[in-house]
């Protein structure tokens, strides 16, 4: 395993790899890691002559300073735990803002086609140019075979890919399960500012995904709709930001149900100020 701070010096390396017609892999990560990241970083060992995995806060995908702030940040321990991945064939990308952005810390504007301003994109002005401007770059660096992505931030994954194709790139993009806690909750780098308690209430929005994913098909999308809200209503401890049953690759909501579109419905809450997010598939 080898740790690498600059762009420069991570293309003189990769170009050591290519002349020798290795394939990259990419996990893209902002740190904080858990099993779920090591996941992505050992499906691509799998697959790969060389994996790159990157550890780098993205300042423009923050439409809260607060919570870039109170992001986690545990670098040390990330570095331990990419080492157990034991892959000779690593290098851990830990570039600053400056060597990422130069002096212009600012997003691009794309056009994804619209999926942009579903859900996330309606809470979180600006976050998705923010994802699609850090994500051009690290491709431009790496230019990667493969890049893996966690299904949780499944709205991120569509995004991802129509950035590929407006880049007009050939990286194949690999999306990989949710990892979950024991409880069923998604794992994610926010879970760390919950406490056990909290943890476990969490636990609440994996189960009521699983609740409609059994609904689905047999109750109306308005009734489900409904009984969600009703879930949260009370929740002295949830804050329900949205529910949302969409079509998956439009990611806008639906009320009437075609047999011959995938569906998947999708959860966002508060527990105080940390936010958490969870999908699952339909159909």
């Amino acid at each position: 395993m080898k740790i690498i701070n600059s762009s420069l010096d991570l293309g003189k390396q990769l170009q050591i790899y290519r002349a020798a017609a290795k394939s990259v892999g990419f996990v893209p990560t902002m740190g904080a890691l858990h099993q779920g990241h090591l996941s992505l970083i050992q499906e691509a060992v799998r697959c790969n002559d060389l994996v790159v995995v990157s550890i780098f806060v993205n300042p423009t995908q923050f439409n809260n300073s607060k919570d870039l702030e109170q992001y986690p940040k545990t670098l040390e321990r990330d570095v331990l735990k990419i080492k157990s991945v034991t892959s000779t064939d690593l290098f851990v990308f830990i570039p600053s803002v400056e060597d990422i952005y130069g002096t212009d810390i600012s997003s691009n504007s794309f056009d994804f086609g619209g999926i942009e301003h579903q859900m996330e994109g309606q809470f979180r002005p600006g976050h998705f140019d923010g994802v699609g401007t850090v994500v051009q770059k690290l491709f431009n660096t790496v230019n990667p075979d493969r890049a893996y992505f966690g299904e949780k931030d499944f709205q991120q994954l569509q995004i991802i890919n129509r950035l590929v194709h407006i880049m007009g790139s050939k990286i194949s993009i690999v999306s990989c399960p949710i990892a979950r806690e024991p409880n069923g909750l998604a794992m994610s780098s926010r879970n760390a500012r919950l406490t056990t308690q909290e943890k476990e209430h969490a636990s609440k929005l994996y189960r009521t995904l699983k609740t409609v994913q059994h609904q689905f098909g047999t109750d109306d999308v308005s009734y489900i709709q409904e009984w969600v809200n009703n879930q949260f209503k009370d929740d002295e401890i949830i804050s329900l930001e949205y529910f949302q049953i969409s079509d998956e690759l439009t990611l806008k909501s639906t009320q009437k149900i075609n047999t011959n579109i995938k569906y998947r419905a999708f959860i966002a809450a508060y527990i105080r100020d940390v936010r958490l997010i969870d999908n699952i598939a339909l159909n």
